[in-house]
């Protein structure tokens, strides 16, 4: 437009960088894509081997095939989904941590999320929940909650951190935004629970991509306190090449692990535990 004041041509360094940076990402993409497990639920279990114990006794199945990440994995990265993509549909630039009331209720799902792993946890050891019998259903729900807190925490810090525009207004202002999120949230675990395989499918695949974003938006926020960008973007074209970059990032530690813990048990199957 007449007047507008055009865009500053990049730097050589720069050009060089985000070519290298490009290179990297594709490279990575390509060895990632050869060895891993083939097929699409081969990929995914490949995003969830690296966080996830997986062990099969605690994991949903579609049929005889073992979801790529265990039930309460399962639910902790479909809520982080659920709510950070809430968040950005209600509240695209709101920048504010939830109020006080709403953190309170945070805090109990995450008691709850600790409380239900730790009993988990010693069902291992002891052979029996030390405070109630362990079960899918508690897990799925316990971790829905908790992936309902890490979207809390993490879409002000990212909104704040990155756009130019962000409000000073919390996505998650009351009761009534998080009763919506908390219903949509139960909604889906009974979807999940309902172990139609059409749903399990898709659950499997949206759980697994949480952790490729979950880990995406993290590396992205940090880049950008490296290159000491805060609040410079007005636009996701602008920030795409750090998007690039925190992506690669997260693709690149969770290969690594892949890679360790391929070396160490020589399958791609859950630790053999009950």
């Amino acid at each position: 437009m007449f007047g507008q004041t055009p865009s500053p041509k990049p730097s050589r360094v720069e050009i060089v960088v985000k070519s290298g940076l490009g290179l990297t990402a594709v490279l990575l993409v390509m060895a990632w894509l050869i060895y891993t497990p083939p097929d699409l639920l081969g990929k995914a279990d490949a995003l969830g081997y690296a966080v996830c114990h997986r062990i099969d006794l605690r994991s949903f199945h579609i049929g005889v095939t073992q979801m790529p990440l265990c039930a309460r994995c399962t639910g902790m990265y479909l809520g982080a989904v659920l709510g950070l993509a809430f968040q950005w549909l209600t509240a695209r630039r709101a920048g504010a941590n939830p109020p006080r009331r709403v953190i309170a209720v945070l805090g109990v799902f995450f008691l709850a999320f600790a409380l239900d792993g730790s009993n988990s946890f010693l069902a291992l050891i002891l052979k029996h929940g030390l405070l109630y019998e362990p079960n899918n259903t508690l897990r799925l729900l316990t971790g829905t909650g908790m992936g309902l807190v890490i979207a809390a925490a993490l879409f002000p810090a990212f909104t704040d951190t990155v756009w130019a525009d962000s409000q000073p207004q919390p996505a998650l202002g009351g009761f009534r935004q998080l009763a919506w999120l908390v219903g949509l949230a139960l909604v889906m675990d009974l979807l999940v629970l309902s172990q139609n395989w059409v749903v399990l499918y898709f659950a499997a695949l949206v759980s697994a991509g949480g952790v490729l974003v979950v880990l995406g938006m993290v590396y992205s926020l940090v880049a950008v306190i490296v290159v000491r960008r805060e609040r410079a973007y007005h636009s996701t074209w602008q920030f795409g090449w750090l998007t690039l970059a925190g992506l690669t990032i997260a693709l690149a530690q969770i290969f690594a692990i892949d890679i360790v813990r391929f070396a160490v048990t020589h399958t791609w199957n859950g630790f053999p535990l009950g």
